[in-house]
């Protein structure tokens, strides 16, 4: 496959013909708010950017590019999308997002669809990190590149891989951690809501485990799988809250799941802060509820950031340019109250 580009003092924005999966998100009315000023928050493709890429005459084809989120019922893949989308526009590229909505043979299949399109790179976030190799195969054989961002494909997969992108999740799990033992010196209970099938959610909790140490005054009673949703989480916190109603701390992978906590216990009757709800990501609905007090302490994830980092380093990618870097981790921090209030409309 050619991989050339119209030189950009002379393209227009391209118009896709594919069928974009932004309008298909299912999210709630505070997810709608945070989805339509993503555009407004995305921040400029990093400067100069555009100069790496080799330019031609106006007869050439532009680069092709496609995003495969594991959903977009979430707020933060639909970030990475408009992010994605507003510098492919900006580079002259065209551009297509496939949502597979968590459906792992739905993605295999939007990905085998896709090897006959033309991609020139493909952006790719898996349903299920251990379940997607075949159409990694398949991409590599057809000679496109492949940028995994945010949650890794299986360590024996990443070889199919020129490029991951992701949020250092191991150090927003340490954080949380450490920030649980400042909190409760004399010890608490804990329960953690995970998603076993998902490389980030498995460095997260691993992370939160280390920061929290060793000492047995703090308990772990019992640890789910969330599903990294609200509903799966609320049921199963439910349970957890049944069994020990004297818990005094969650530790959920994702804002999803530790909403889906939030409700349960007021459900249960607890008040705000009665139960200590510590999570990854920092969304618009995340800092919302962590100024309401239904969340104790949030770790941030960086969605834009990884997008920016995927622009600045494609067209070095498509040129055939050696990288520097082809893992590169982000920073997480904890959030404070000063940024959740100046930010709570927005990723980060």
């Amino acid at each position: 496959m050619k991989k050339r580009i119209l030189s950009l003092a002379l393209i227009a924005v391209v118009s896709l013909s594919m069928i974009g999966c932004g309008t298909d998100a299912k999210t709630d009315d505070a997810s709608k708010e945070a989805v339509e000023s993503v555009s407004e928050e995305v921040a400029d493709i990093p400067e100069g950017s555009e100069d790496k890429v080799k330019t031609e005459d106006a007869s050439q084809e532009t680069y092709k590019v496609a995003y495969f989120p594991n959903t977009m019922n979430n707020t933060f893949q639909v970030c990475i999308d408009e992010t994605l989308k507003n510098g492919c526009e900006k580079f002259g590229w065209e551009y297509t997002c496939y949502d597979s909505d968590y459906d792992l043979n739905t993605q295999l299949n939007q990905m085998a669809d896709a090897v006959t399109v033309g991609y020139d790179a493909v952006i790719v976030i898996p349903v299920d990190s251990a379940g997607i190799r075949d159409g990694l195969q398949n991409f590599k054989d057809a000679g496109i590149k492949i940028v995994n961002i945010d949650t890794a494909v299986a360590d024996e997969d990443m070889e199919f891989i020129d490029l991951f992108i992701t949020t250092d999740c191991y150090k927003a799990g340490v954080l949380l951690g450490q920030q649980c033992v400042a909190d409760y010196p004399d010890g608490a209970k804990i329960a953690i809501l995970d998603t076993p099938w998902n490389e980030s959610a498995c460095d997260r909790v691993n992370g939160f485990m280390e920061g929290l140490g060793t000492d047995p005054k703090y308990e772990i009673v019992a640890q789910q799988d969330g599903e990294s949703a609200l509903d799966a989480s609320m049921k199963c916190a439910e349970d957890i809250i049944t069994a020990n109603p004297d818990i005094d701390v969650f530790f959920c992978v994702n804002g999803p799941s530790g909403l889906g906590v939030s409700s349960a216990a007021a459900a249960a009757g607890y008040q705000n802060g009665d139960i200590a709800i510590y999570c990854v990501d920092a969304s618009p609905d995340d800092k919302a509820a962590f100024l309401d007090g239904q969340l104790k302490c949030l770790a941030a994830q960086v969605p834009i950031q990884e997008a920016e980092k995927a622009l600045e380093l494609l067209p070095k990618l498509l040129n055939g340019e050696s990288l520097d870097e082809t893992e590169i981790y982000l920073d997480s921090h904890i959030v404070s109250k000063e940024e959740a209030e100046a930010t709570v409309d927005s990723w980060q």
